[in-house]
């Protein structure tokens, strides 16, 4: 059904991909520098939209056809809050504090290429002072979890082994893969491809769920939440803010709500959008409603676990390219700022993880990838710990 949809087996879709996918980590990256205590969490998803914006912006501007921007808004949903926390201006803000545990989530796409990411830190640590106990646990396993993960998700192997590994991983820190947390296969304008790779084993082991083999030239957005709780979801007060069109069709009765499809259409198609940046909020907050009753619009609700659990996540995109899965998003990750009294001890696991994830490719790409990617990574750790200068000594 889909075999007229490019897929990366052309170099120019590749090519858009890591565009975006640049843009994500740079994006990700100053947002990370900018939750400071005390900063307000709405200013900061509203600048981060404004920066994904800014920067896919400056891409293709020749071709005035080319869709690009934002392909999930920005989040910031701190401790116990799970997922899509991103609050109006007509609602209580929240305020960062020192020792919160922050999960960062967005995506841009150039021209419907789409590549998203999300990322975990404590505010505060380092590694003199790390984070310890329950948010030191979150860390590393969903860390851990997704690393294993992206080692997994490659053509021949299957769906469900991801799903294993990463509960088999957080049962190592005493957490919980999130249920109904599910990663996507990504195609141009669709965030939400029909190949799924569930979190939750009870979930994947049920009769509805498929499992497939990863395939050749297909991306995926891998995306892993862990808690330290029972790893179930509700939603509290925080108001559902982010939306997407979905594939239905019906007659909307009210004028505000077919006024608001056609805005929705118009402005965004099939990619997710914060009520926010509607001119009019309050008209969208009320034309919102009936497109959600008739499932021509998909919320995505805020959810949380319980008070006092910790969440962790990381998410990245993956090319699955002839010479092996590519990591296109997601920042370096600096174990050193977390110390946690557990530890992988399944030996399987711990030869995958000892696995190199950076696919082969000629030797001279591989060096040049290599350079780059280590003096990221020297450049990152002196960032993240304000490290003595030794660490640039090459």
């Amino acid at each position: 059904m889909d075999g007229d949809l490019p897929t990366i087996s052309d170099d120019l879709v590749v090519t858009k991909y890591k565009m975006a996918a640049e843009i994500v980590n740079k994006v990700l990256k100053e947002m990370v520098e900018a939750c400071t205590p005390g900063s307000s969490v709405r200013d900061l998803c509203i600048l981060g939209d404004k920066k994904l914006v800014e920067e896919t912006g400056k891409a293709f501007k020749k071709d005035k056809k080319l869709t690009k921007g934002i392909a999930f808004p920005t989040c910031i949903s701190c401790n116990n809050c799970i997922c899509h926390y991103s609050p109006l201006a007509s609602e209580a803000d929240s305020t960062l504090s020192d020792g919160d545990l922050v999960k960062i989530d967005m995506a841009a796409h150039i021209d419907g290429f789409i590549a998203t990411v999300a990322h975990t830190f404590v505010i505060g640590a380092t590694a003199e002072n790390p984070a310890t106990g329950k948010k030191a646990d979150a860390v590393m396993a969903a860390h851990l979890a997704s690393e294993a993960a992206l080692r997994l998700v490659k053509p021949g192997n299957d769906n469900i082994e991801v799903t294993e590994t990463v509960n088999k991983v957080a049962d190592s820190f005493e957490c919980k893969p999130v249920e109904g947390m599910v990663s996507h296969q990504l195609e141009q304008n669709k965030i939400d491809g029909d190949k799924t790779i569930l979190l939750s084993l009870t979930e994947a082991q049920s009769k509805e769920h498929d499992t497939f083999a990863f395939g050749l030239h297909e991306v995926y957005g891998v995306d892993v939440l862990v808690s330290t709780g029972d790893g179930t979801n509700k939603e509290k007060d925080a108001k559902t803010v982010i939306f997407k069109k979905t594939d239905m069709t019906y007659m909307l009765k009210m004028k505000t709500s077919r006024e608001f499809l056609s805005q929705v259409t118009k402005t965004y198609g099939q990619m997710p959008f914060n009520l926010r940046n509607f001119e009019e909020e309050k008209k969208a907050r009320m034309g919102v409603v009936e497109c959600v009753k008739h499932q021509v619009i998909q919320p995505f609700h805020v959810l949380y676990e319980k008070e006092g659990i910790s969440v962790a996540q990381f998410k990245f995109t993956v090319l699955l390219m002839p010479n092996g899965p590519q990591k296109i998003t997601g920042l370096p990750f600096d174990a050193a700022l977390y110390k946690s009294e557990k530890a992988v001890e399944d030996q399987e696991i711990l030869t995958l993880l000892k696995q190199s994830a950076n696919p082969k490719a000629a030797k001279k790409k591989k060096k040049a990838a290599e350079k780059a990617v280590s003096e990221e990574t020297v450049e990152k750790k002196v960032d993240d710990t304000e490290a003595a200068p030794t660490l640039v000594e090459q």
